[in-house]
């Protein structure tokens, strides 16, 4: 069989029209609506159309705090050192699109016109890069992707682009739930019930995990925690989350996932915790975080940094989608085109906001 022509050749280009790609960009703590120049494919990089994509805290954070963000990265060691807050970039990391071609030499993983989502990282072609967090590949909030093809998974038929563009977040919470290493005989805490706490809830529930306990200020998302498979649902403003529970027979939580970020968060919690317990830390604080280490000694706690999914968290993610384990349903807000990022990127944190507001850069 002849190989189709590559990606940025006249007739791939012809395919595609001749016109730019339309993207929402951040450029200096702004979002704007750019035409850009076609993504060019390299070897092991698949071209690919954005079909549906998630807005994430972390795009919010770029705004507000994006060039801390850089430089933090350049200081100690980070995925973000090589962007120019100045220069245009494209976010999205919660993607699923159609697979429309191959840079020249790709093994061309997954055939073209199957939808694919993957882990929103490059190492193809001689990149390194966060996609959506690069100059380099841009992300789903743009008409065009470029994608690692090792890391391709090929979204099942019937599996709705707006259902399998939560795979990615949801694998962020499966992967925290395992790192800390879940067991028979613990009392599980989730703080924070947005899409990565919500993971966190749906993972232990997979494994097995009970009690679970759910903590949130807001009342939908903690009904959210408990359709997931949590077992107790509180607002911490009412209820001690570390005291015994008298729903629970009076038993102590030992194991807490902190998916909130916020200054003093830790010290919170290492405070009320009890001896040998185990902390996931998962919430991206972005300020210095303030932490008695010897409150933690005196305990014997266990801390633990929770990163970014792997590709068994995103295989397992979208597994438990496809086959109704785990329902994202209800995660599913407003349905936007590129015109409404900048909007629904403002009120990501407001108390109304759905867990999830999808971008299809093909609407108007």
């Amino acid at each position: 069989m002849e190989e189709p022509p590559p990606a940025g050749s006249d007739d791939a280009g012809t395919a595609r029209g001749d016109r730019g790609v339309k993207a929402a960009c951040i450029e200096n703590g702004q979002v704007l609506v750019r035409e850009l120049p076609d993504p060019e494919p390299g070897p092991g990089q698949a071209l690919v159309r954005t079909h549906s994509c998630g807005l994430c805290a972390s795009d919010a954070h770029f705004l507000s705090g994006g060039q801390n963000i850089i430089d933090l990265s350049r200081r100690m060691g980070g995925p973000y050192a090589a962007l120019d807050y100045a220069r245009a970039f494209v976010p999205g990391h919660e993607f699923v699109g159609e697979v429309l071609d191959y840079g020249r030499g790709s093994r061309r993983t997954v055939a073209p016109g199957r939808r694919v989502t993957s882990v929103p990282i490059m190492r193809q072609g001689g990149s390194h890069a966060v996609v959506g967090f690069s100059h380099a590949c841009p992300g789903g909030c743009g008409e065009l992707m470029l994608l690692d093809e090792d890391f391709l998974l090929e979204i099942p038929d019937g599996l709705p682009d707006d259902h399998a563009a939560m795979i990615e977040p949801l694998a962020v919470g499966l992967e925290h739930a395992r790192r800390g290493r879940p067991g028979s005989g613990d009392v599980a805490l989730v703080l924070g019930c947005g899409a990565i706490g919500l993971g966190v809830v749906a993972g232990l529930a997979l494994a097995g995990v009970a009690p679970i306990i759910a903590a949130d200020f807001h009342a939908e998302r903690r009904e959210l925690a408990l359709r997931l498979g949590a077992h107790l649902a509180i607002d911490p403003r009412d209820t001690d989350p570390y005291g015994p529970h008298a729903q629970l027979g009076g038993r102590r939580v030992n194991l807490v996932y902190e998916n909130v970020g916020v200054p003093g968060m830790l010290q919170r919690i290492v405070e009320g915790i009890p001896f040998d317990g185990r902390i996931v830390v998962g919430g991206y604080c972005m300020e210095p975080e303030p932490l008695y280490v010897f409150a933690a000694q005196n305990k014997r706690l266990n801390i633990q940094f929770a990163g970014g999914e792997e590709p068994q968290d995103m295989d397992l993610a979208l597994r438990s989608i496809a086959e109704g384990r785990i329902d994202v349903a209800p995660w599913l807000g407003g349905r936007i085109g590129l015109g409404g990022v900048a909007g629904a990127i403002a009120g990501l944190s407001g108390p109304e906001a759905p867990v999830r507001t999808v971008v299809d850069p093909r609407l108007a």
